[in-house]
């Protein structure tokens, strides 16, 4: 339709010129969102940069803990502190491979243990808010012939199952041949043919357990149709951009991964449980777990009743401190303060995450030449809130 300009009050068309360019621009925003959740990527979104003051007067303390506890650079890893997403403190030190002498830097992928389930919890918890799973669902429905009736998604989640931990199971040669490589998709024809036993009534207490991760991964995989590798990359590792971050695949990645070391820094070698991931087996970095932090804690990443229902305590039928939720452990003191961490061990490799949502910090350490004390930098805590930690106590193992 033509518009004729000598029979068109000017105001008025100067006003549908406006709304024009605003219906064109309103186009442009819809389709870039669409876009971005095609893609599935997250801009991470960082608090308010901390003050100068604030920033000096906590790095002075670290720097202090730091050297303490790692005398002569003897961390061997990464390590950093952050607030509201941003680095205050940071350090890496030694050697990602020690034949090699390939020193350690930021890019550095160490094994992160137990700090993997962390991590399967999230994808886990994503899978049940895209509705394609739910938590109380029993597996039963989703691994055909599970021996376990009563075991739901949400009890191999909270270490409630009474599943045996498969590192103790599969150690019986009438069980397992040591010589071959255990894998996730060989645990539940074990545990079906074996006629593996409940260690105790399903529900009735909390046992920390591996297995129950192995599982957990497993149903990840059924869920997706992908690989575990693959499916976390898709759920977690590509959105948040954790670039240097992998599940580690035992077929192919042995030649490239970062080994792992003693105290003397002798190898330690592969054994036969080094295939199973789901409850191990990520390699990651501090700077990819702080952007995995930021994303657990982002509301347009990680729905808030979810991070909620992660940090109930599920574990305290026994009237105590320490509690595990869904993929992280706790402890809730009286006072009604709450502390949120996992710790890992695997062969050499340490590893601690520590997340605290009230005061938006972050603690992270890796190491993989074995070293207890990776698990102290829990203390640091006490720098940033109400935490009965001091700066000079012993750390807390895996």
């Amino acid at each position: 339709m033509m518009i004729s300009i000598k029979n068109t009050n000017i105001p008025q068309l100067l006003l549908l010129l406006f709304l024009l360019t605003s219906c064109k621009g309103n186009n442009n925003s819809e389709s870039e969102v669409l876009e971005s959740k095609k893609n599935k990527t997250y801009a991470l979104k960082a608090g308010p940069k901390p003050s100068v003051s604030f920033i000096n007067s906590k790095k002075n303390a670290i720097d202090h803990f730091y050297k303490k506890n790692w005398p002569n650079n003897s961390l061997n890893g990464g390590f950093l502190v952050a607030k509201d997403g941003h680095i205050i403190y940071e350090k890496y030190e030694g050697y990602a491979n020690y034949k090699n002498k390939t020193e350690m830097t930021s890019e550095s992928a160490l094994h992160i243990a137990s700090v993997s389930k962390v991590m399967t919890a999230t994808a886990v918890l994503k899978l049940i808010d895209q509705k394609k799973i739910d938590l109380d669902q029993k597996i039963t429905t989703l691994i055909k012939g599970f021996p376990y009736p009563d075991v739901t998604i949400k009890m191999l989640l909270n270490h409630r199952s009474g599943i045996r931990n498969y590192s103790y199971f599969t150690d019986k040669k009438e069980i397992w041949d040591r010589h071959k490589i255990l894998k996730n998709q060989d645990l539940v024809p074990l545990m079906i043919n074996k006629k593996i036993n409940l260690e105790f009534r399903t529900d009735s207490r909390f046992s920390y357990c591996n297995t129950n991760y192995a599982i957990l991964a497993l149903i990840i995989e059924k869920v997706t149709g992908q690989n575990y590798k693959e499916a976390m990359k898709t759920i977690i590792f590509k959105p948040l951009g954790m670039t240097n971050t992998y599940v580690f695949d035992y077929d192919k990645d042995r030649q490239t991964a970062n080994p792992s070391y003693r105290g003397n820094f002798s190898l330690y070698y592969w054994d036969y449980l080094d295939a199973i991931y789901g409850d191990k087996n990520i390699y990651s970095t501090p700077r990819d777990l702080l952007k995995f932090d930021m994303g657990r804690n982002d509301p347009e990443f990680f729905k808030t009743e979810l991070l909620k229902k992660s940090f109930i305590p599920y574990s305290n039928e026994y009237k105590g401190q320490n509690n595990y939720g869904l993929g992280i452990r706790m402890i809730n003191w009286e006072t009604g303060q709450n502390f949120y961490f996992h710790n890992g061990w695997w062969h050499g490799n340490t590893s601690a995450y520590i997340t605290l949502p009230e005061e938006k910090v972050t603690i992270i350490a890796l190491s993989n030449k074995f070293n207890r004390m990776t698990y102290k930098v829990r203390n640091l805590a006490a720098l940033f809130g109400d935490y009965p930690f001091k700066l000079d106590d012993n750390g807390i193992s895996e």
